[in-house]
Protein backbone atom coordinates (compact mmCIF):
# COMPACT_ATOMS: atom_id res chain seq x y z
CA UNK A 1 0.00 0.00 0.00
CA UNK A 2 1.23 3.41 -0.83
CA UNK A 3 2.09 6.12 1.73
CA UNK A 4 0.16 8.77 2.03
CA UNK A 5 2.22 12.46 1.51
CA UNK A 6 1.66 15.27 3.86
CA UNK A 7 -0.21 18.33 2.67
CA UNK A 8 1.96 21.60 2.09
CA UNK A 9 0.18 23.22 5.18
CA UNK A 10 1.25 19.97 7.39
CA UNK A 11 4.96 20.70 6.52
CA UNK A 12 3.92 24.78 6.81
CA UNK A 13 3.18 24.24 10.56
CA UNK A 14 5.80 22.21 12.28
CA UNK A 15 8.13 24.84 11.05
CA UNK A 16 8.93 27.45 13.88
CA UNK A 17 6.56 29.83 13.66
CA UNK A 18 9.12 32.96 14.69
CA UNK A 19 11.19 32.19 11.58
CA UNK A 20 7.26 32.36 9.82
CA UNK A 21 6.97 36.11 11.55
CA UNK A 22 10.19 37.10 10.92
CA UNK A 23 9.72 36.05 7.10
CA UNK A 24 6.69 37.58 6.84
CA UNK A 25 7.99 40.77 8.24
CA UNK A 26 11.07 41.03 6.08
CA UNK A 27 8.72 40.66 3.24
CA UNK A 28 6.60 43.01 3.80
CA UNK A 29 8.97 45.52 4.95
CA UNK A 30 10.41 44.74 1.43
CA UNK A 31 7.02 45.40 -0.07
CA UNK A 32 6.80 49.20 1.21
CA UNK A 33 10.31 49.83 0.11
CA UNK A 34 9.30 48.52 -3.42
CA UNK A 35 5.90 50.88 -2.97
CA UNK A 36 7.82 53.97 -1.68
CA UNK A 37 10.56 53.73 -4.56
CA UNK A 38 7.21 53.32 -7.01
CA UNK A 39 5.71 56.25 -5.64
CA UNK A 40 8.67 58.10 -6.03
CA UNK A 41 9.36 57.57 -9.82
CA UNK A 42 5.47 57.90 -9.81
CA UNK A 43 5.80 61.67 -8.47
CA UNK A 44 9.17 62.26 -10.98
CA UNK A 45 7.07 61.21 -14.04
CA UNK A 46 4.07 63.50 -13.17
CA UNK A 47 6.70 66.54 -13.00
CA UNK A 48 8.37 65.30 -16.05
CA UNK A 49 4.86 65.46 -17.72
CA UNK A 50 3.90 68.96 -16.21
CA UNK A 51 7.21 70.28 -17.64
CA UNK A 52 6.47 68.80 -21.02
CA UNK A 53 3.14 70.10 -21.31
CA UNK A 54 4.08 73.53 -20.05
CA UNK A 55 6.60 73.69 -23.29
CA UNK A 56 3.84 72.63 -25.02
CA UNK A 57 2.03 75.55 -24.14
CA UNK A 58 4.68 78.00 -23.96
CA UNK A 59 6.02 77.13 -28.19
CA UNK A 60 1.81 77.16 -29.17
CA UNK A 61 1.31 80.50 -27.77
CA UNK A 62 4.60 81.61 -29.16
CA UNK A 63 3.91 80.18 -32.35
CA UNK A 64 0.59 81.65 -32.41
CA UNK A 65 2.34 85.38 -31.67
CA UNK A 66 5.00 84.91 -34.21
CA UNK A 67 3.60 83.62 -37.00
CA UNK A 68 6.02 83.43 -39.96
CA UNK A 69 4.54 85.79 -42.62
CA UNK A 70 7.15 84.92 -45.30
CA UNK A 71 6.76 81.01 -45.20
CA UNK A 72 2.58 82.11 -46.29
CA UNK A 73 3.87 83.15 -48.99
CA UNK A 74 5.90 80.35 -49.92
CA UNK A 75 3.36 78.03 -49.33
CA UNK A 76 0.36 79.85 -51.47
CA UNK A 77 3.79 79.55 -54.21
CA UNK A 78 4.06 75.90 -53.72
CA UNK A 79 0.27 75.38 -54.05
CA UNK A 80 -0.33 77.52 -56.98
CA UNK A 81 2.36 75.58 -58.41
CA UNK A 82 0.43 72.12 -57.76
CA UNK A 83 -2.70 73.73 -59.20
CA UNK A 84 -0.66 74.21 -62.27
CA UNK A 85 0.81 71.10 -62.01
CA UNK A 86 -2.92 69.19 -61.71
CA UNK A 87 -4.15 71.13 -64.56
CA UNK A 88 -1.20 69.56 -66.89
CA UNK A 89 -1.68 66.48 -66.10
CA UNK A 90 -5.07 66.94 -66.87
CA UNK A 91 -4.50 67.93 -70.16
CA UNK A 92 -2.27 65.44 -70.96
CA UNK A 93 -4.54 62.83 -69.94
CA UNK A 94 -7.36 63.88 -72.55
CA UNK A 95 -4.50 64.13 -74.89
CA UNK A 96 -3.50 60.41 -73.65
CA UNK A 97 -7.65 59.49 -74.12
CA UNK A 98 -7.90 61.30 -77.45
CA UNK A 99 -5.27 59.40 -78.77
CA UNK A 100 -6.10 56.11 -77.97
CA UNK A 101 -9.54 56.58 -79.21
CA UNK A 102 -7.63 57.56 -82.41
CA UNK A 103 -5.43 54.58 -82.44
CA UNK A 104 -8.59 51.94 -81.70
CA UNK A 105 -10.51 53.70 -84.48
CA UNK A 106 -7.53 53.00 -86.89
CA UNK A 107 -7.01 49.48 -85.47
CA UNK A 108 -10.42 48.05 -85.18
CA UNK A 109 -12.23 50.61 -88.05
CA UNK A 110 -15.08 51.57 -85.37
CA UNK A 111 -15.89 52.97 -82.26
CA UNK A 112 -15.47 50.64 -79.87
CA UNK A 113 -17.41 52.48 -76.94
CA UNK A 114 -20.85 51.95 -75.92
CA UNK A 115 -23.17 55.17 -76.20
CA UNK A 116 -23.32 56.51 -72.31
CA UNK A 117 -27.37 55.22 -72.76
CA UNK A 118 -26.32 51.80 -73.37
CA UNK A 119 -23.73 51.93 -70.39
CA UNK A 120 -26.31 52.63 -68.06
CA UNK A 121 -29.48 50.11 -68.95
CA UNK A 122 -29.64 47.14 -67.64
CA UNK A 123 -30.24 44.13 -69.19
CA UNK A 124 -33.39 42.77 -68.86
CA UNK A 125 -32.06 38.89 -69.23
CA UNK A 126 -29.42 39.21 -66.87
CA UNK A 127 -30.43 38.16 -63.59
CA UNK A 128 -29.07 40.74 -60.49
CA UNK A 129 -25.84 39.51 -58.74
CA UNK A 130 -25.74 38.71 -55.01
CA UNK A 131 -23.16 41.45 -52.88
CA UNK A 132 -20.24 40.52 -52.17
CA UNK A 133 -20.14 38.75 -48.49
CA UNK A 134 -16.86 39.94 -46.38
Amino acid sequence: MPKKRKSHSEFKEKKNPKSLEKKLLENLVALQKVHTDLAVKFDKLSRDISNLLTLFEVTAQNFAKNLPTGEIEKDKEFLDKIDKLLDQNKTIAKGLTLMEEHMKERVYGGTTEKQPDEQMRPSLNERPRPLPRF
